[in-house]
């Protein structure tokens, strides 16, 4: 696997490890509980590994070209590492209750699952071509994908390890 997505998935799991029902479930007002937060990711893994999938099964790169504003988006998030907070997420990836359990279980086996499609298509297309569109940044290589979701994912880590403190200041 990637290290980059291994450290990743390393850090969720830490951010996540031991937290109570409660903790699991507290959230601010009109804000994501971390089970919603860990399905989010879950869910943007998921639909990675499906598009990913789509990709290969067609045997040619499913990517358009690219607006000014999506090479704008791309730089910031994917070139600079930066994530900026207050966008909405695609209707696709907005949490719809799955399981926690299930989430919390095998959202790491989605990581490793997600890397090892981009690494095939990355094999079989190369490092430089952009493969598949991303709701909102648009084209993106496989080496680029795998950099949003490192990017995503750390924001989303800082998330969880807040919500997990908050909540535990609340039930005090």
């Amino acid at each position: 696997m990637d290290s980059r997505l291994d450290k990743l998935k390393q850090s969720l799991e830490s951010a996540v490890e031991g937290m109570s029902s409660e903790q699991w479930s507290w959230h601010p007002s009109g804000k994501w509980c971390a089970a919603e937060v860990l399905e989010h990711l879950y869910l943007t893994y998921t639909r990675t590994i499906q598009g990913f999938e789509r990709v290969m099964a067609s045997g040619r790169p499913l990517a358009s070209r690219a607006s000014m504003g999506q090479r704008v988006r791309t730089l910031v998030v994917v070139g600079l590492g930066h994530m900026p907070g207050g966008v909405k997420a695609p209707a696709v990836a907005v949490p719809k209750g799955l399981p926690a359990e299930t989430v919390r279980s095998d959202f790491g086996a989605k990581i490793a699952a997600m890397d090892a499609i981009i690494a095939q298509c990355e094999a079989r297309f190369g490092r430089r071509v952009h493969v598949l569109d991303h709701p909102i940044l648009g084209p993106l290589t496989a080496p680029q994908w795998r950099k949003l979701h490192v990017v995503h994912g750390q924001h989303h880590h800082k998330q969880l390890l807040q919500l997990r403190e908050r909540a535990t200041k609340q039930m005090r």
